[in-house]
């Protein structure tokens, strides 16, 4: 997940991958934390890359688990080659309908942008970009004496991230840093 500094207009629910019978349904990839969330949506945007650039809004009938991915069902699309349409397209939400975070959670895009330091107080550079790997995340940090540094997201490393500060505070082990 690359991002500039802005807040974006959508965060990313899922994406087509095909259709689902032949009544219209739509099989997703589910890329949020909150699956269970799009099915008490009234509508979803679609759009062919995920920052929504060419975002339209399509109201939403049902939503349901199927397998590894979820089933969806919208209004306006009526029969498979409609559905077929969609395929690859992203399924989005705008910012301001998303979940609220709890305590302590953030979104990977507010990440974007801040300084990483060391707990010894070594400037590593730049968090500019957030690769999700399944297991921990990895931070990508660059514009510092050390180049670009790969920093895995594990609890024991990620010490601080202090939104206020803008700084990420880690704690590397030996060899992590080239």
């Amino acid at each position: 997940m690359r991002h500039g500094a802005s807040e974006p207009r959508f965060l990313v629910l899922g994406r087509v991958l095909r259709p689902h019978g032949v009544q219209g349904e739509l099989f997703l990839k589910v890329l949020t934390d909150y699956p269970e969330r799009i099915g008490v949506l009234s509508e979803v945007y679609f759009a062919t890359d995920a920052d929504g650039t060419d975002a339209t809004v399509i109201p939403v009938s049902s939503a349901r688990r199927h397998r590894n991915g979820l089933i969806l069902r919208c209004e306006a699309v009526r029969d498979r080659d409609e559905a077929d349409a969609l395929r690859d397209r992203w399924v989005l939400v705008p910012l301001e309908d998303a979940v609220p975070l709890e305590e302590g959670e953030y979104y990977l895009f507010q990440l974007i942008g801040l300084e990483v330091v060391t707990v010894d107080g070594e400037r590593l550079g730049a968090l500019e970009e957030v690769i999700e790997t399944g297991a921990n995340d990895v931070y990508v940090v660059r514009g510092g004496p050390r180049g670009e540094v790969l920093i895995p997201a594990a609890p024991h490393m990620v010490i601080d991230i202090d939104f206020e500060a803008r700084r990420v505070t880690v704690d590397p082990p030996d060899g992590l840093l080239p």
